[in-house]
Formats: C-alpha cells, sequence, structure tokens
C-alpha cells in the first residue's frame, strides 16, 4: 500500500500540478534505481569478498536507467506548476473551455514554460507566469511549426504575461465556436511534443 501511494504521485501531462508531482515521481524512481543498482553490487561484494562479480556488471548496468532517470528528475526540477493564485483567478474564466496546464516546450535555443493554456478549435492561447524575458516571437515560430508538420493549418497561437489580459481572453474564446475534433487533435500535438 505504502508503495502504490508513493508511486501515485505521478500524474497526468497537462493536468493541475503536473510539474510539480512529476518532480517528486522522478526524485522517487531515480533513488529508487540507484538503491537498487547498489544493492545488487554489495550483495555480490558480500558473496565473493571481491569486486569483480556477475551481480557487480548486473549493478553497472543498472546505472544506464537510473542515469536516464536522473536526467529527467534535473530536467523537472529547473520548471515550478503554476501558482495557486493563478490557477484561482484563471478558473472562472477557463470553464467550458479545453484547457492544458504546465507545458514546458522545449526548442534548440531554449525552454518555453506555459502555466496555463486553452484550446478551442485552431485558437491556442496561454498564460506564460512570471517569465517577463519570454520569447514570444521565437516561441510562435517554433510552435507553430510543429502544429504545421502535425498538419494543422491556420491555428493562431497568443501568450499573455499578464494575468488580467490573459483572462480577458479566455472570457473571448467562450464565444468561439467549438470544433472538439480540431481541438483534440491540437491539444495531442500539444502534449506530444511537452516535457
Amino acid at each position: 500500500m505504502q508503495l502504490k501511494r508513493l508511486f501515485s504521485t505521478q500524474s497526468v501531462k497537462g493536468t493541475k500540478n503536473y510539474l510539480n508531482s512529476q518532480k517528486k515521481y522522478e526524485i522517487i524512481r531515480t533513488i529508487l534505481y540507484f538503491a537498487i543498482s547498489i544493492s545488487l553490487f554489495l550483495a555480490g561484494y558480500i558473496q565473493t569478498k571481491q569486486r569483480a562479480n556477475l551481480l557487480s556488471i548486473v549493478a553497472v548496468l543498472g546505472c544506464l536507467p537510473a542515469s536516464k532517470s536522473a536526467v529527467g528528475a534535473i530536467m523537472f526540477l529547473r520548471f515550478h506548476s503554476c501558482s495557486k493564485t493563478a490557477v484561482a483567478e484563471i478558473e472562472p474564466y477557463a470553464q467550458g473551455l479545453s484547457c492544458l496546464y504546465d507545458m514546458v516546450f522545449t526548442s534548440y535555443k531554449r525552454n518555453y514554460v506555459i502555466g496555463h493554456m486553452a484550446v478551442c478549435g485552431n485558437t491556442v492561447c496561454g498564460y506564460a507566469e512570471g517569465d517577463r524575458a519570454f520569447q514570444e516571437n521565437e516561441f510562435y515560430k517554433h510552435i507553430l511549426d510543429i502544429l504545421k508538420m502535425d498538419g494543422h493549418k491556420n491555428v493562431t497561437v497568443k501568450i499573455f504575461k499578464d494575468l488580467s489580459k490573459y483572462t480577458e481572453r479566455l472570457d473571448q474564446m467562450k464565444g468561439l465556436e467549438p470544433d472538439a475534433a480540431t481541438t483534440q487533435a491540437v491539444i495531442s500535438t500539444l502534449k506530444s511534443v511537452a516535457l
């Protein structure tokens, strides 16, 4: 039961508090993987009284997934979920819209952290919380290229740094004609390229 609760910290991409819960999951998984490798090495050493044994080889090979998991943990440690105050302010305006939380998009030049995104048909808008240096034009080019490669045409993307302007835009998006198929397709593409 304890182990089940321990691993229930992993959440689904695009949900509230995803980055913070995924961070915990990645750290726990990394510690567990390294603990297994260390225990295998120690068991082999205790049994044979020498480092060169079969369990040592298995322990070294076990360090590969542990190291990969450590890289994932380091990636998630760099980012934070959308603040509770921002979420509380956004939610009344976002009701009825398809929303994504805690999206991190990576490009060759930089990472783009979007705390909240709303999608309605081929219209996407998002809120970049606390990132005053957010490079909007670079992000638009990056994400629109990805959406075009996945077959989405005429998608408009707008990222806001001001929460009041973002909530105002969410209110306007409620008046758009929702196309459920297009909305879900755009959401799938966004989730597939996010961290």
